[in-house]
């Protein structure tokens, strides 16, 4: 699949550009071509002066699956970090204000994805979960800094240390700070916040999202070079390599 066709990108509204991730044979996991997809989409933006708003959101069940099994055993073999590609931070980089339509499932990587957005939107049915423990390595993709910074100390903590799947509603009762809506109602929840901020001068929103911004954005490298070096020692156990090939999917 070409990364044209795993990621679309279309004004969905005036000055609301919809990015669209739709690789249905990865399911959305961060394959090359949804990766170059989204770094290439997030790269237009900045050439898009009439874009005010940038909605980020997925297909059918699935908004994003985290890296794929081929990713993670090179990981696992010492090849290559998620550093790579700052795929994660796209949305915290974004020069204008990023909505998150997380419509289906958030897995991983793909849940941290989300994080970084200025606001989300989650659907009640749909799974979210910070799993990389399940495989019995440590958090990447800057989950240790956004997830504590988005959802509060302690569920981040919860969801890290567990690896446990979560609900949306469930999320919804334990505080999550963000709107929790029906699956099928998310587009619109989502589009409905996206238009309110379209109403508003595009250098306003710019020089406000470039203000709350900055603080992650500076602290952000810190916590990366932190993770990074944790997976140094996490990812070169036998027992990860093993529980990525046996579990990966399941």
């Amino acid at each position: 699949m070409s990364a044209e066709k795993a990621v679309d990108l279309q004004f969905i509204a005036p000055h609301i550009l919809q990015i669209k991730m739709q690789d249905r044979i990865g399911k959305n996991t961060f394959s090359e071509a949804i990766t170059q997809g989204l770094m290439d989409a997030f790269a237009e933006v900045e050439r898009l002066p009439d874009c005010k708003v940038v909605m980020l959101t997925g297909y059918d069940n699935y908004f994003a699956s985290g890296g794929t099994q081929e990713q993670l055993l090179n990981l696992s073999d010492g090849r290559g970090a998620f550093t790579d590609r700052a795929l994660y931070s796209l949305p915290l980089h974004c020069p204008v204000p990023v909505i998150s339509a997380m419509q289906g499932h958030g897995i991983g990587g793909g849940f941290v994805l989300g994080m970084f957005a200025d606001l989300v939107v989650l659907g009640r049915e749909n799974i979210y979960t910070a799993n990389f423990m399940r495989y019995g390595f440590t958090p990447g993709m800057g989950a240790t800094f956004i997830l504590p910074q988005k959802l509060g100390v302690s569920l981040a903590t919860e969801m890290m240390l567990t690896a446990n799947n979560y609900r949306g509603e469930e999320l919804q009762q334990r505080g999550m700070p963000f709107p929790v809506v029906p699956r099928d109602k998310v587009m619109a929840h989502a589009l409905e916040l996206a238009q309110t901020l379209a109403e508003k001068p595009r250098v306003s929103l710019v020089a406000l999202k470039d203000h709350l911004s900055a603080p992650l954005r500076q602290a952000l490298p810190a916590t990366i070079a932190q993770e990074v070096a944790m997976h140094t020692v996490t990812f070169a156990q036998p027992e990860v390599k093993s529980r990525i090939a046996t579990l990966f999917g399941a």
